[in-house]
């Protein structure tokens, strides 16, 4: 049976270290999306912005030693993104943009599951 590449994104933040594992063939698009996020989060006035750790590594293979971690799946991840920015309560910036792309990703990656599932 073929199974898929994926890749892993190492988060840091307040949290500790985190892991997303991803589609290889969509890794750096969350890559990018979190670097994206963090240009322009600090432009964001309301007080209920989430913290956002930072995208520090992506990798192939992840073999944890640490049994605190645990590695959450992408489509996790951007639902969970998507409900906290969705969450924020924005008056003097364009929100809608950065919502727009953290829900194209998540849509790309619905439609990369039900792919895999069907194949």
């Amino acid at each position: 049976m073929f199974m898929p590449q994926m890749r892993f994104i190492i988060l840091s933040g307040a949290e500790g270290v985190s892991f997303v594992e991803m589609p290889a063939s969509h890794a750096y698009q969350l890559s990018a999306l979190n670097l994206r996020l963090h240009k322009e989060i600090d432009k964001l006035t309301a007080s209920n912005v989430p913290t956002l750790p930072y995208a520090i590594a992506e990798c192939d293979n992840v073999d944890l030693h640490d049994k605190s971690l645990t590695i959450h799946s992408g489509l996790d991840y951007l639902n969970q993104l998507e409900q906290s920015f969705s969450a924020i309560e924005e008056k003097s910036y364009p929100l809608i943009s950065l919502l727009t792309e953290i829900r194209a990703l998540q849509a790309q990656l619905e439609q990369w599951y039900e792919e895999e599932m069907e194949g």
